[in-house]
């Protein structure tokens, strides 16, 4: 089991947010900000949030594909975060 404390790859943390964890840079700036795992859903067309999305799909079931999430440092929820380079080879990810 990892420490909170000890520090890894980006690949570490990718299989960290497999297992259900959230996980953060040490070098974010921002206090209080992580990443997570949403595993996907299947939903009605009619429960998309947008009016464009929920015209096109109607009543069909739509596969939400697996994605990461962020929790930013203001506490606003940032869906489908996407690495940097920078994020992606850095060495100091640890749990969240």
């Amino acid at each position: 089991m990892a420490n909170e404390n000890e520090i890894h790859d980006f690949g570490w943390a990718i299989r960290q947010l497999k297992e259900g964890k959230k996980v953060q840079r040490k070098g974010w700036n921002g206090k209080g900000m992580f990443i997570m795992l949403q595993p996907g859903s299947t939903v009605t067309g009619s429960m998309m949030r947008n009016a464009p999305a929920k015209e096109f799909y109607g009543d069909s079931e739509v596969k939400i594909q697996p994605h990461v999430d962020m929790k930013a440092a203001d506490n606003t929820y940032t869906v489908g975060w996407n690495a940097s380079q920078i994020d992606m080879l850095a060495e100091d990810w640890q749990l969240a």
